[in-house]
């Protein structure tokens, strides 16, 4: 358990040497077991700060590229939050323990059923659907924040419909290699663009993405 907590440590100091600075973020990153969300044969690099594999030829993205792409949304106690792309989990239980709402679009059947259960083991109360995340979940919409935690080739049109006015999406854009991250607040008149650094995430497959 000492060594446990030691791990932590030493991840979340490494994330503030990076620039994580929002002391919430590292907080959630600290308290959420993260090895809970990876296979057993995987578990004792649970802490190291990078991507590791999970089912269906998917990731668990690196603990500083969650962090990274948490701060950028700014998450307020409260805020409904639209994940684009559930995965293992991880992210969206990041996003509840910083108090936001969360709903959660996933369109492998294996992840989206691995998630319906594990969160809710672990005391995170996370809407999840089954379905092409580049279409949003409009039924839930408007969404204060959205985070797309998969690379596309440009910005899905739905979901910037489904921010409200002044609501921010946070995704990263690209080819299949490398994406910069976006982040587009919603306008009266259309929407604002900040660019931040690059990363890679698996592709966002869907009709506003990359093809299967």
């Amino acid at each position: 358990m000492l060594l446990l907590e030691e791990e932590k440590r030493k991840l979340v100091e490494g994330l503030w040497s990076k620039g994580i600075k929002d002391e919430n973020v590292l907080k959630a990153i600290y308290d959420i077991p993260r090895e809970k969300f990876i296979s057993d044969a995987l578990r004792k690099f649970a802490y190291d700060d990078n991507a590791l594999p999970i089912e269906c030829a998917q990731t668990i993205s690196q603990p500083f590229t969650v962090a990274y792409m948490t701060q950028v949304l700014d998450i307020k106690p409260g805020d409904k939050i639209l994940e684009i792309g559930t995965g293992s989990g991880y992210q969206a239980a990041v996003l509840c323990k910083l108090g936001a709402e969360v709903y959660s679009v996933e369109r492998i059947e294996k992840l989206f059923e691995n998630a319906s259960i594990l969160l809710p083991e672990l005391g995170f109360k996370v809407h999840i659907k089954l379905d092409d995340g580049t279409l949003g979940w409009e039924e839930n919409a408007p969404y204060d924040k959205i985070i797309v935690t998969a690379g596309a080739p440009d910005i899905p049109h739905h979901l910037v419909e489904q921010l409200i006015i002044g609501g921010k999406l946070v995704i990263p854009v690209g080819d299949q290699q490398t994406q910069k991250l976006f982040e587009l607040t919603r306008t009266e008149t259309g929407f604002e663009k900040k660019f931040y650094d690059y990363f890679k995430f698996v592709p966002l497959i869907g009709a506003e993405g990359w093809k299967a």
